[in-house]
């Protein structure tokens, strides 16, 4: 006898849910995120929430061991996914099960995971690893700095590679906590707030907290014996700064300039709306670099950014980031104007406040400079290309537009642009097109047609559209602003060595 089973639609639903994907439905994950400026940056297929790093340093062989403990949410059913990373790994696990891996190329860690993981589903992911920084060559150099009392992460477009696994790419931004175990006498510096510090046979852990979305190449570690001091802000906000104790000549105009970190964050928050990390800092070790970097809450400078005296504007640069490209940062690299045109733009406002030049003359001088067949003007500050990301162009053509922007929508709305395009993205990332129609939206212009003038033409703008912006008026003859040499002086703040 053959019975019929009638099953209630609900039920029959349940059941169908039930049954588990089969392996055809899983998929490798992308070994890029799709930025076409570095088709190798970053991954697909799944979005990481918070990095773990504990990590001990050794610093006379330049010995670095860690375990990350990496939180993710996956985007799809995945039968195996990558990280960007580059030392040698000992031993990987996901959700507490060994996982097998291997290495592609420089540094692609593809990890197969013992069974398959379904979309949507929260991953952890735990590395073992160890290895020497310094000794890691990914495209023909390291990231990593070697100082004589112990090494630095501080790199753009990437670093992490060199000291911990990751999704290597700004769009996918986390939160951060890194413990450092150093010998004793010798400090760990990274982002954020210190939560604490511990010291047992011989060595000192620091324990880093950073407790906002924050991109890989943001993420910083600097060992190193390092004078130290520490304040707050009138709203409480703890600063810290830190610079190597062997800093030679440039030591005093070092401190002399980052020791403002605070005056300047206040100002720029008048600028640009309310801060809006955990802490602020900055720290000097000694390396041989010549750039300045970003770093979230806690800028890195390299000693020769000081080297004819104190400087405050590569101060205001690299803080004017915390809002323009570590809060609000590029979709992809392509989109670096949002970070540098307005980096380098507060350089004019704070030439501005401090009474040594106008934004005005400043963007004068720029355009004054740069002849018609100056190859300048062929670097397009909204699409520079890879090779020319960051060309002196993206910064001084890149603030010439935002000049010109001033004068086509007039200081009310311009102000109100600077100040809600933060507010409006805040954590984020966004493309120069979303900033075209923000400002759009707060002037109530049409402004494509602007923008495309002054960030996309490969050629100088004419007189109509100079006269529009009100730059290079027949009857003004350019004259080098009083802040023009210490502007300059921060030229090098782009040249990140491998470019």
């Amino acid at each position: 006898m053959h019975r019929r089973l009638i099953v209630p639609s609900a039920l029959a639903a349940s059941l169908v849910l039930a049954i588990p994907a089969s392996a055809a439905d899983f998929e490798p994950g992308a070994p890029g995120i799709g930025d076409p400026y570095y088709p190798a940056s970053g991954n697909g297929g799944y979005d990481v929430s918070h990095y773990d790093l504990r990590l001990t340093y050794q610093p006379t062989t330049d010995l670095l061991k860690g375990t990350a403990t990496i939180l993710a949410t996956t985007k799809q059913n995945l039968s195996r996914f990558n990280l960007d990373f580059g030392l040698k790994v000992n031993e990987v696990r996901v959700n507490g099960k060994k996982a097998a891996f291997s290495k592609e190329g420089e540094s692609e860690l593809v990890i197969t995971p013992a069974a398959p993981l379904e979309k949507d589903s929260h991953v952890s992911v735990v590395v073992r690893y160890a290895g020497k920084p310094s000794e890691l060559s990914i495209g023909g150099y390291t990231a990593w700095h070697r100082a004589p009392d112990g090494g630095v992460a501080a790199q753009e477009p990437d670093s992490a590679v060199w000291w911990f696994p990751s999704n290597d790419h700004p769009l996918d931004k986390a939160t951060y906590d890194v413990s450092v175990s150093v010998p004793d006498g010798t400090q760990a510096i990274s982002n954020g707030v210190l939560q604490s510090q511990s010291s047992k046979l011989g060595w000192t852990r620091y324990n880093w907290r950073s407790n906002k979305p924050q991109a890989s190449y943001l993420a910083t570690l600097a060992v190193g014996k390092f004078d130290i001091t520490t304040d707050k802000t009138a709203d409480g906000l703890p600063i810290l700064n830190a610079y190597s104790k062997d800093l030679g000549d440039n030591a005093g105009a070092a401190r002399a300039s980052v020791e403002r970190t605070g005056e300047v964050a206040e100002w720029l928050t008048g600028v640009f709306g309310p801060y809006l990390f955990n802490a602020l800092g900055g720290y000097v070790p000694n390396v041989k670099s010549g750039y300045a970097l970003e770093t979230q809450t806690r800028p890195f400078y390299s000693p020769r950014q000081f080297a004819n005296g104190a400087n405050a504007s590569v101060v205001v640069h690299e803080l004017a980031h915390q809002w323009y490209g570590d809060s609000v940062s590029v979709d992809g690299w392509k989109d670096i104007w949002v970070n540098e045109g307005f980096a380098r733009y507060s350089q004019w406002l704070w030439s501005e406040k401090e009474g040594e030049g106008t934004a005005q003359q400043l963007a004068d001088w720029v355009y004054a400079q740069h002849p018609a067949d100056d190859a300048f003007w062929t670097v397009r500050p909204g699409d520079p290309g890879a090779d020319k990301q960051f060309d002196i162009a993206v910064y001084d053509r890149g603030a010439l537009a935002l000049q010109a922007l001033r004068s086509e929508v007039g200081d009310k709305d311009f102000f109100a642009i600077l100040k809600g395009w933060p507010a409006e993205h805040a954590y984020g990332n966004a493309k120069v097109g979303d900033f075209v129609k923000f400002a759009e939206k707060i002037s109530g212009k049409p402004l494509a047609g602007f923008f495309d003038t002054w960030l996309y033409q490969p050629s100088k703008p004419g007189a109509p559209a100079a006269a529009g912006a009100r730059i290079a008026r027949a009857d003004v003859k350019p004259t080098r602003p009083a802040s023009w040499r210490k502007i300059a002086a921060t030229n090098s703040v782009h040249d990140h060595d491998h470019h």
